[in-house]
């Protein structure tokens, strides 16, 4: 196959760092050919979120559909799904359509500190999400959220989460270790059989991380049909993103936490 169609399932972001907008360029940047149904329109810049509309799950399903019935689906990249309807739509034409490459960043607090997941609609993407993805990439309050624990601390801790996300019906979980100190990030990727690798970047000094989750997940999603694993996937796709951190600071968007440099490799 000389080409690759990739799907975003996402909320938007005006700015361009995160959202359906990040994961289109994360597509384009790694090969891929991006597509995307949009879940919610999200007023929010560098600063934060000022106002979400949710697209009404009955739209988000015409969409999927629509697009489904025509264009071949080689991975799918599943981002901001804000209400219960919404994720219930998702999953339904996962199934009809039989979606496989499944990648699911369970986006519930934007960089900012906004959230973004109903509370209510938390259990729908444990019933509904989780066992319909090959991997789930939560950073450490997401995945804390998702089992209803503490953040971990260390990698210890990391990896019990990790495996507990298995056994609530994850295939694969890359646990993001972001969000502890020290200077490497490291993250954990464990599989359905309990196995663990981690994979180790030098921690970038910018402020410039709006949009680094929404990347990486993209990022794996465009690259897992053009790599033999997962792991090939997710280890590329992390030194892209680390590069994209790398060269942030060469882009000037707005007066906050500013975007990764998506296309660092063409500018």
């Amino acid at each position: 196959m000389s080409s690759f169609n990739i799907l975003s399932i996402a909320g938007t972001d005006p700015s361009g760092g995160a959202g359906i907008q990040a994961d289109l360029k994360a597509f384009s940047a790694l090969g891929g050919y991006g597509m995307s149904v949009v879940t919610a329109l999200v007023a929010q810049t560098t600063t934060g979120v000022t106002e979400v509309l949710d697209v009404p799950p009955e739209f988000v399903t015409s969409q999927l559909d629509t697009l489904l019935g025509d264009v071949r689906v080689d991975a799918v990249k599943i981002g901001m799904l804000s209400t219960t309807g919404v994720i219930e739509a998702v999953a339904g034409a996962i199934d009809r359509h039989g979606l496989t490459r499944i990648v699911l960043d369970p986006v519930m607090v934007a960089k900012s500190g906004d959230r973004l997941l109903a509370a209510d609609a938390i259990e729908a993407v444990r019933s509904e999400l989780l066992p319909r993805a090959d991997l789930i990439t939560p950073n450490l309050p997401e995945a804390a959220d998702l089992l209803g624990e503490p953040e971990a601390v260390d990698l210890d801790g990391m990896r019990a989460q990790a495996e507990r996300l298995v056994k609530l019906g994850a295939r694969r979980v890359l646990l993001k270790g972001g969000h502890l100190d020290g200077e490497n990030s490291t993250d954990l990727l464990v599989g359905p059989e309990g196995e663990a690798e981690t994979f180790t970047a030098a921690r970038v000094a910018t402020d410039n991380t709006h949009g680094t989750g929404c990347t990486l997940s993209s990022a794996i999603a465009a690259l897992r049909p053009q790599r033999a694993t997962w792991s090939q996937a997710v280890g590329d796709a992390k030194r892209y993103l680390t590069e994209a951190l790398r060269r942030a600071d060469e882009l000037e968007v707005g007066h906050g936490k500013g975007p990764v440099h998506h296309f660092h490799a063409w500018w």
